[in-house]
């Protein structure tokens, strides 16, 4: 079955390569030229390995540290909270594991930095908050600056929405996704603890990605990214027993809620090749297939968050502004993780399906071909959060 598996990414993996994402606009003030950005892991063409879906600001330059009293370029957790009407503190007694490859040795530092910048409890080894785990029980032999920054986004993410949540980085050896990101999931779901599990990491679909659904377990809640090409889904995010993450332009507006959001014109979804529709998609998604992402958060780069990482040799150490549906899906994680423990049967990617009026019905913009319309559509799911009841039984 694996070489099956293998085999048959390769006819897909030479045409998704070649597709390009666009970049929007930002809210911090743009370089001379407008804003910009690139995506932190660009290799997509090799069979079975994974790619990270972050994407970092280029037009304005990393900062590797602050004046006194100066803030960061990009969106606070504060505005975050703002956007989605989350409360400032919670998640105590629940924890997300964050599956990444290669070594991060600076993720616990690169954390301290981030949450006393804004503000947050303290989340280390010695209280208990912060843990990291090797899947295969040895740390791996790559430091790799480019998943340390997807790891770093990750986890900022997670802290921004869910400040009291512990977190716990789960290292995989390669971003290979059957012998190593798979079994680093099976390990996250069974650590003590822990209700969620995010991936902010894609293959594109193969026609054998079915048989690594049993990987993600009821009870638990999973976030997976849904790419980063308007109308390409990719996978894990077309399983039907993940939560697939979409993305949103996020900016300040003099209206009632102070923010407007639009669909990310790069933003992943569509209608899956492979996946059926599940039970819970039925009167929702306009796809005789799965359909992907079931609900959005802030993605574009252009209006991304404040980030801090420090791993030498990434070409953007410091403060700077990601994005990508790497932020949106850590973001969800972490809502979800305030929201409450789901039950020990539940596909928690169905509660939103159950609750389409706990969130902001985005009917603007477009990802890729598809629109933003009222209701479900291919661009941003459900919508994006407001507050918490739309992802509770």
């Amino acid at each position: 079955m694996h070489r099956r598996l293998i085999s048959s990414l390769v006819a897909v993996a030479v045409a998704f390569a070649g597709l390009a994402a666009g970049s929007a606009a930002a809210e911090a003030q743009p370089g001379p030229g407008g804003p910009t950005s690139r995506r932190v892991c660009p290799e997509r063409n090799v069979p079975g390995k994974a790619f990270c879906l972050s994407m970092v600001r280029t037009d304005l330059p990393a900062r590797p540290t602050l004046l006194p009293g100066q803030q960061p370029d990009g969106l606070s957790p504060q505005d975050i909270r703002s956007a989605y009407e989350l409360p400032p503190f919670g998640g105590a007694g629940r924890r997300i594991a964050i599956v990444v490859a290669n070594d991060y040795p600076e993720a616990e530092a690169d954390l301290a930095v981030y949450r006393r910048q804004f503000h947050l409890p303290p989340c280390t080894t010695a209280n208990g908050c912060f843990q990291k785990v090797y899947s295969t029980g040895t740390k791996p032999g790559t430091v790799d600056p480019i998943w340390a920054l997807e790891a770093g986004l990750d986890m900022q993410a997670v802290s921004a929405t869910c400040p009291g949540c512990g977190i716990t980085l789960v290292e995989a050896p390669t971003a290979f996704i059957v012998s190593s990101l798979m079994p680093a999931v099976d390990i996250a779901g069974f650590l003590p603890g822990v209700t969620g599990v995010n991936g902010s990491w894609a293959i594109a679909e193969q026609a054998a990605e079915g048989s690594l659904d049993s990987h993600f377990r009821p009870g638990l809640v999973y976030t997976f990214a849904s790419g980063d090409v308007g109308g390409v889904p990719v996978y894990p995010s077309v399983s039907p027993n993940v939560t697939s993450v979409g993305g949103t332009k996020l900016t300040r507006a003099f209206n009632l809620r102070g923010w407007r959001e639009s669909a990310w014109s790069s933003g992943g979804g569509g209608c899956s090749l492979y996946e059926p529709l599940p039970a819970f998609q039925v009167g929702f998604a306009p796809c005789a297939n799965r359909s992907t992402p079931d609900i959005s958060a802030v993605a574009d780069p252009d209006s991304g968050m404040a980030v801090y990482v420090s791993t030498p040799g990434n070409p953007t150490v410091g403060w700077q502004i990601a994005g990508g549906t790497s932020l949106s899906a850590p973001l969800v994680a972490g809502m979800y993780a305030l929201a409450g423990r789901p039950g020990p049967n539940d596909r928690p990617n169905t509660y939103p399906y159950a609750h389409p009026r706990s969130f902001h019905d985005i009917v603007t913009g477009v990802a890729g071909p598809y629109a933003a319309i009222p209701g479900y559509d291919r661009a941003t799911g459900i919508g994006t959060p407001r507050g918490l009841r739309g992802l509770r039984p």
